[in-house]
């Protein structure tokens, strides 16, 4: 039997030492993600792509990156977010997925946060964009405001579900 990571961590016992994880966090609308930082190969600044035909419509098209054709992902489009606007602080976080290379558009890259065990609670079941699947748990920290939550993604996972289209995809 395997367990799901947010699963796993959650087993763990409470004397098993929590082992930090880094994850870097970014904004799509009034929420706060993060994702594992061995997956982020660099962060751009937005760069309108070159639109493919019969993509779905987050997928918004590709880039030449230094001679590497990425697809880009509008992560706002795919969660479903009304009003997507491109401005001077939208990003493209660009990924390595499953030997591939990815590009995924947000609206602002935070910054990269230590999360131990301890700080990452698992997540609710819910029916939403996200495939419930993909998330791992919340990391929760302690700030001067409150309590700051991250919803943590598997990105390996979403970027490779059927849903996204890019399954089988080799660049």
């Amino acid at each position: 039997m395997t367990l799901a990571p947010a699963a796993a961590a959650a087993a763990q016992p409470a004397s098993a030492p929590a082992t930090a994880r880094e994850f870097l966090s970014f904004k799509l609308g009034a929420e706060e993600y993060g994702i594992d930082i061995l997956r982020v190969q660099e962060i751009r600044g937005y760069e309108a792509p070159t639109r493919m035909a019969n993509a779905p419509a987050f997928v918004k098209g590709v880039v030449n990156l230094r001679g590497v054709i990425v697809p880009i992902v509008d992560m706002r489009m795919r969660f479903g977010l009304a009003d997507v606007q491109y401005n001077a602080f939208t990003v493209v976080i660009v990924l390595n997925i499953a030997g591939s290379t990815v590009g995924m558009v947000v609206d602002a890259v935070s910054d990269v946060l230590d999360l131990a065990g301890a700080d990452i609670r698992p997540a609710p079941e819910f029916n939403g964009a996200v495939d419930a699947g993909c998330v791992t748990g919340l990391g929760c920290l302690k700030t001067t405001e409150g309590t700051r939550m991250l919803i943590l993604l598997d990105i390996d996972a979403l970027m490779q579900s059927p849903e996204m289209g890019l399954a089988g995809l080799t660049l």
